[in-house]
């Protein structure tokens, strides 16, 4: 009898913004798998601290990178690529074997999340369940306090890690926007926030729904790099009763 490896949305960061789902699966799961840097505890694991059943086994999944290599280079992919087939193959060896593995994810799996690439690989061999959750983008509009669109409005998610030119045709065709992955790249983020004519409602959210949750106007933030959980949006101004 073959298991199922379930891909579980966490929510951005509040264990009480789960889903009954996840948290079932979570607490009575005895494979518990998660993504983390090397020589950190990992934000998804620290989710779900004090929910885990006394016997569970946990497989800590390490990057070999993270920034170390500019995302240029073809050895980025490379490494990544050998690590998630090393990931993959634990992951099936055990669904093969029985057993039931939960991967814990941040967010919403199937939102540039890490699972993708173990689901890529192994849907087509293996059971695999995937339980939705709230995005860290939504936590973070929310934190803003203000709905992000409005009647027709459209609304574009970016990644900070696009050039410029990219970043900024998005932006000005966008009504309402999302920038994720800003990091080190806040200051081209900010030219093009500018050049699209938006930086002045652009509103930073750091921890959304987290400890240490913060909500800044863009213009009052005077750091050039962010910390990995850091989500700049534009509200939407559209059609409205």
């Amino acid at each position: 009898m073959s298991g199922t490896l379930h891909g579980v949305g966490l929510g951005p960061g509040d264990p009480e913004l789960m889903s009954v789902r996840a948290d079932r699966l979570v607490r009575g799961t005895r494979h518990i798998a998660f993504f983390r840097k090397a020589g950190r505890d990992g934000r998804a694991r620290a989710i779900v601290d004090g929910m885990l059943r006394e016997d569970a086994i946990e497989c800590a999944m390490e990057y070999p990178v993270t920034t170390e290599i500019p995302l240029s280079n073809p050895r980025y992919n490379e490494v990544l690529s050998s690590f998630y087939a090393d990931c993959t193959a634990h992951l099936r060896d055990l669904v093969d074997a029985g057993e039931d593995v939960v991967v814990l994810c941040e967010g919403d799996p199937f939102f540039y999340g890490s699972f993708m690439h173990l689901f890529t690989r192994l849907k087509d061999f293996i059971p695999v369940q995937v339980v939705p959750a709230i995005t860290g983008m939504s936590a973070a509009w929310t934190a803003s306090g203000a709905p992000i669109t409005w009647g027709d409005d459209i609304l574009s998610t970016v990644m900070g890690t696009l050039d410029e030119a990219t970043l900024t045709r998005a932006m000005t065709d966008a009504d309402a926007l999302v920038v994720m992955k800003i990091g080190r790249n806040l200051p081209k983020v900010r030219r093009a926030l500018e050049a699209s004519g938006k930086a002045a409602r652009a509103v930073l959210v750091e921890f959304a729904s987290m400890d240490g949750q913060t909500v800044r106007a863009l213009s009052e933030v005077a750091e050039d790099n962010l910390p990995y959980f850091s989500i700049i949006v534009v509200h939407g101004q559209g059609r409205r009763p």
